[in-house]
């Protein structure tokens, strides 16, 4: 595997299709293992991968260097996926109708619940941080830096999405 700077350079200065394929090659697993956790759906899933790597080639001449590569790609997905979070929410339902339709989800899926149910149920910034946190390995420092929070807002809410995973998880097996 090439280091990740020389294939940069490689690609900003020649527009090396090679160079891009062996970028895309070593770092979209890893994207795309994130995006399925957090989005819950493979097509939604690959679709931000796509969308990100979009992102990523269209700046990558700004890309500083501070961060490794995979942090800044890091970065684009999750701010694609806040983005495209706070539109489904202008488009969704009343509160009302919403809450309805969790309950019922909620209480179908607690039925047949694993571990990758019970992260999906999450809500969407509980489950960012706790596969950031937890399943990616990055610090309360660095997940402070990628969503705009302080770590300790990081520390707390993982902390909440630990206890409803772990609540979900004990009251699903005292069910079976």
């Amino acid at each position: 595997m090439q280091d990740d700077n020389f294939l940069i350079d490689t690609f900003l200065s020649e527009r090396s299709e090679s160079a891009f394929r062996q970028l895309y090659r070593n770092k979209t697993p890893a994207l795309y293992q994130m995006a399925l956790r957090l989005t819950s759906d493979q097509l939604d899933a690959e679709e931000l991968v796509q969308r990100t790597w979009v992102v990523a080639i269209e700046k990558i001449q700004h890309f500083r260097r501070r961060s490794t590569l995979k942090t800044w790609l890091t970065g684009i997905l999750i701010n694609l996926l806040k983005e495209q979070v706070r539109k489904e929410i202008k488009q969704k339902k009343t509160a009302e109708e919403t809450a309805v339709d969790l309950v019922s989800e909620t209480s179908t899926s607690l039925d047949t619940m694993d571990l990758e149910e019970a992260i999906k149920s999450l809500s969407p910034g509980y489950r960012q941080i706790l596969v950031l946190h937890d399943i990616e390995g990055y610090t309360h420092k660095e997940i402070g830096e990628l969503l705009d929070i302080s770590s300790g807002t990081s520390k707390s809410q993982l902390f909440q999405a630990r206890s409803i995973l772990r609540k979900q998880l004990f009251d699903n097996y005292k069910t079976q």
